[in-house]
């Protein structure tokens, strides 16, 4: 999907009037990622909700890849927040995770167990799914969808 189209996904009609967004997001694409945010209807708080640092499952060590300046071994998940800001229930969660890494593109499950840590069993949904999770709602094309999203007006974003 283009970056138009996913700001196109209304998301708008399913968040809750004071929630928050954990999006993960391209390096080389950070102001595509705000526009994004934008559309959805969210304020940014950072670029940087999480940081996973990715390791080598067999070795243990850093995983490389290959980058356009430095090597990438890892990936940024931003944190946006639409009405209220959420209630922090556990304030001792670090930016930066460390996990392995596992099929291309796919994050740990570590992270979905991180944000119930941080905001408690809130009604959830996660987006570009690959399956199913027990307490959340789910929407991709590899998974079994538990919501449908029908792609929303056109929307200008500065």
């Amino acid at each position: 999907m283009s970056a138009q189209e996913i700001c196109r996904l209304p998301v708008w009609d399913m968040a809750g009037d004071n929630c928050l967004l954990a999006m993960w997001w391209v390096p080389t694409q950070p102001l595509e990622a705000l526009r994004v945010v934008e559309a959805w209807g969210f304020r940014l708080m950072t670029m940087k909700g999480f940081t996973w640092h990715k390791t080598n499952r067999r070795t243990g060590t850093s995983a490389i890849g290959m980058g356009h300046m430095t090597r990438a071994n890892s990936e940024d998940c931003l944190f946006a927040v639409r009405g209220k800001l959420p209630l922090r229930l556990d304030a001792s969660i670090c930016q930066h995770q460390t996990f392995p890494r596992g099929k291309h593109s796919a994050k740990p499950p570590e992270f979905r167990e991180l944000l119930v840590q941080l905001l408690g069993d809130v009604p959830r949904i996660e987006l570009f799914a690959r399956g199913q999770v027990d307490g959340w709602d789910s929407w991709g094309n590899e998974c079994e969808k538990s919501c449908e999203l029908i792609p929303g007006y056109h929307m200008e974003v500065a």
